[in-house]
This record gives C-alpha cells, structure tokens and sequence, in this order.
C-alpha cells in the first residue's frame, strides 16, 4: 500500500460475490484446477465466505488457497478448516514488532502473531512472505529464520516489484535472490536444496536442524518465466497474465451480459493465448513508471 494511500474503486466497478462464483466455474470448467484468494486483503470482503464455500464445493478443483495479512482472518479459521480450506499465504515482512508497525502502518502485530500462531497449531500448511525492502526490513531476515524454526512452515523471500502506485522507480534491486540467500547462508551454512515443483516461483532450501523450509522468489530477477502457468483476475474483473504486463481484457460487463458464460470464456482464452513470453518483455507494454500499487492488482 503507497503511503498516501490509493484512490478505492467503486463497489459497481468490483466483481460480485456471486460474479465470483460465476468466473471461478467457469475457469474451473475450463481446466483450472488451483484457486488463490488474494488482495489487498481478502478479509475486507464482508461476504468472502461465502464465495470460499462455492469453491469448496466445485468438482475439480483440487486446491484453494488465500493470501492474507492475517489481521482479520481470525473469525474464520474454523470454518476454513472445515471447508478443507488449508493452503494459507501470510503476508509478514518484519519478525520485530517496531518494523513491523513502521513498515505496515499499523499497530496489529499482536493480532498477527496469535492468528499466524493458530494457523499453524491448527494445522493449516502456512507460507510467510516477506518482501525484503532495501533500508527497511534487512535486518528481520536472519530473525525470523531463528523464530521460525520451530514450526513446520515455509518462510519465502520476495525481491521488491516496482507496483507501488508510481511513487518509485528502480531498474536493479540491492537484494535479489542471490543476496539475500548469501545473506541467509553465512549465517546458516549447513543447508539443502529441495526439490520444487517445475511451475513453481520459489527457489527451496532447508537448514539443517530447523523445522521451517526457506524458498527465495524471484520476482524482479524474473527466473521462472518460462514454467508460468498463472493466470489473474482483478476485483474489477481485469485478466492479467503478468504482473509486469497490462491487463490483457476484462470479463466485468461479460460476466454482467452473458447469459451462458461463453464470451467469458473466449475473453479468457484470449488472454491466454496472447500473454508475453516473460515478465520482461510484459514490462515493455508501460511507457514510464508502474502506475499500479499490488493491492490492486493483488499481491
């Protein structure tokens, strides 16, 4: 989230709950088998169980996962859990409480650490993401390797992406993936490589001793272009096949016209059929700075 905050879409401008359900089938019919729910922060939708349960109850679709802040996800962890809901991204960029409310903006850290706490009590398969943010949040890297060690969950380093609103601009990174698993490395030298699945974005290792596994993402560096096989859809409907490209069509007025969905699923095999061959040669579609913050196009 830019620090001046972003200018919020109207509700008639965001998808429906039920035009939710509708394009989840639809993809779902179309062959996608994986669903995440991310943001900005999904919870914000008052309704969102609602479209959880619909996908919990679609034929074919063998996982459904959620990205969340953890802030608000409290109420819900029951019933997820009983949906079969248990893939679950935490987004966490500090393990220290005063860079965690300087760099979110936020005095919630308490609430955070009980919701994170209980997710993995509970069993749910918890992912950390934490994007390290040059002159901010360095220094919580090796920690939060220390504290989670101790769980059995997967902490991932994200390189920075310039979708902050057009507020910044950068062309290299301090910390790409190779610095920052230098960094984990001189202090932990006795680790593995794991193998990871081919469409996978994260690079995985385990230290020796340590519950936890450690992925690295390279999502400046762009690494893993070439086993992509992810496909978006914004709260406003836009189908965007790259995060650095632009939005390759929109199913909003579809989905609200069509009468049985299959405009909608030409849109989308057109975007598909249309998407860049990498995150480089999608950056090439903007003309100057990123105009969009990730809590838009979400995260």
């Amino acid at each position: 989230m830019p620090a001046e905050g972003i200018n919020f879409v109207k509700n008639d401008q965001l998808l429906t709950i039920e035009e939710l359900k509708s394009v989840a089938s639809i993809l779902v019919g179309q062959g996608v088998d994986k669903i995440r729910i991310t943001g900005g922060e999904p919870f914000v939708r008052k309704d969102l169980m609602v479209l959880l349960r619909h996908l919990a109850s679609l034929k074919g679709l063998n996982d459904i996962s959620i990205t969340t802040n953890a802030t608000l996800i409290g109420p819900y962890i029951d019933e997820l859990k009983v949906l079969g809901i248990k893939n679950i991204n935490v987004s966490l960029d500090a393990i220290d409480r005063a860079t965690f409310e300087r760099v979110t903006r936020r005095n919630q850290y308490d609430t955070v650490h009980e919701n994170l706490i209980r997710l993995i009590a509970e069993g749910f398969n918890v992912r950390i993401n934490f994007i390290v943010l040059e002159g901010q949040n360095e220094q919580d890297i090796i920690p939060i390797l220390k504290v989670m060690k101790h769980y059995p969950v997967a902490v991932r380093f994200l390189e920075e992406m310039p979708f902050n609103g057009g507020s910044k601009s950068f062309q290299t990174i301090k910390w790409d993936y190779k610095a920052i698993l230098k960094h984990i490395t001189n202090h932990f030298p006795d680790y593995t490589l794991l193998k990871s699945p081919i469409t996978s974005t994260s690079i995985n290792y385990r230290i020796k001793g340590h519950q936890s596994t450690f992925g690295l993402i390279p999502s400046f560096s762009r690494t893993f272009c070439g086993s992509c096989n992810r496909l978006r859809i914004t709260a406003t409907g836009d189908v965007i096949t790259c995060l650095y490209g632009k939005p390759k069509a929109n199913l909003r007025d579809l989905v609200r016209n069509s009468t049985d969905g299959r405009e909608v699923e030409q849109a989308i095999l057109g975007a598909v059929g249309s998407r860049a061959k990498n995150g480089f040669e999608a950056q090439g579609e903007h003309s100057k700075v990123f105009d969009s913050s990730m809590t838009s196009i979400g995260g």
